[in-house]
This record gives C-alpha cells, structure tokens and sequence, in this order.
C-alpha cells in the first residue's frame, strides 16, 4: 500500500465531529444497508457499554441506537469509515456530485461510476476543491476531502496539497 498522507485517521474525523454532525451520521448510519458488519460490532460495543444484551441493543428504535453510538466516544476504524461514509451519502450528496461534476467525472447522484478512475490533476483538483469552497461549509469540505483521502489515497494523492484538507487536519 503507497504512504498514507499525513491525514487524521477515520476514527479522529469521527471524534472530531460536532454533536450534531455525529447524531446525522450516526442515523444514516443505522439505515445504510451496505453496513451490516459494521452495524454488528456497532451493536455489541453499545451493548457491552450499557451493559445490554446484544439482542436488546438490536430492537432499540433508530434514534436511540444513533445516541448510544455517538456516546461511546471511540469507535473501530471500520466503523468511523462507515459513519463518515454513510453521512456523505445521506446529507452530502449535493456537495459529492458538486465535485464531481467539477473535475468532469461520470457520477450518479454523487457516486462515481467510473471503476478505473484515473487520478485528477493537481489543477482540475484545486479548481474543484474552489467550486465546493465557495458554496458549501469549510467544516463540511474539508470533512468530505479527508474521507475521500482515506477511501482511495492513490486517486486522490493531489488533496493533501490544498489548504482546504488543512483545516481538518
């Protein structure tokens, strides 16, 4: 695996979240149906913290599993991944296809559909980055470059070197 750039970690994004940004990631979380394994051991962290059967945890309504997931604290990497993905997918759609539509990469609705997408140069990146800059939240951008940088750190290499990656280092 190449170097990974110098970016916080899943879990220290996850961390670093606002209480409100946690509880809509932790809501989409619970209703991404690509999350079952993380969803998983999501349940028997929350079980063992408050002191539940995993069962129990289980049948717990959708908002009440959100809260116990936002007051852990800590999570896996794995789930932190899920969480930051989920929450893209659910509240930043606009901002993804935004992007993409910037850089001129085939999206649907903010998902890539190019399997073998080549790397963006370093121009066509900033003026993406610009794009999403000017319109959305700092917070929120930097937010969605992190997760990009951490889902496929050989395509999107060039982010490290924006300011706009900085701020949420």
């Amino acid at each position: 695996m190449p170097d990974v750039p110098d970016i916080p970690r899943p879990s220290q994004l996850w961390k670093r979240l606002s209480a409100e940004r946690k509880l809509l990631a932790a809501d989409a979380f619970w209703q991404d149906e690509n999350a079952a394994a993380e969803q998983a051991e999501a349940v028997v962290m929350i079980a063992q913290r408050i002191k539940f059967r995993v069962r129990s945890v289980q049948t717990l309504a959708r908002e009440k599993k959100s809260r116990h997931l936002v007051n852990l604290g800590s999570v896996s990497e794995m789930v932190a991944a899920r969480l930051l993905v989920a929450y893209h997918l659910h509240h930043q759609r606009a901002m993804m296809a935004a992007f993409l539509d910037a850089l001129g990469i085939a999206h649907d609705d903010g998902l890539i559909a190019d399997e073998e997408l080549k790397a963006p140069s370093a121009d066509r990146l900033r003026d993406a980055v610009r794009t999403i800059g000017a319109a959305y939240p700092a917070e929120d951008v930097a937010l969605y470059l992190a997760t990009l940088m951490w889902q496929d750190p050989e395509t999107w290499a060039g982010l490290t070197e924006l300011p706009e990656l900085a701020q949420h280092a």
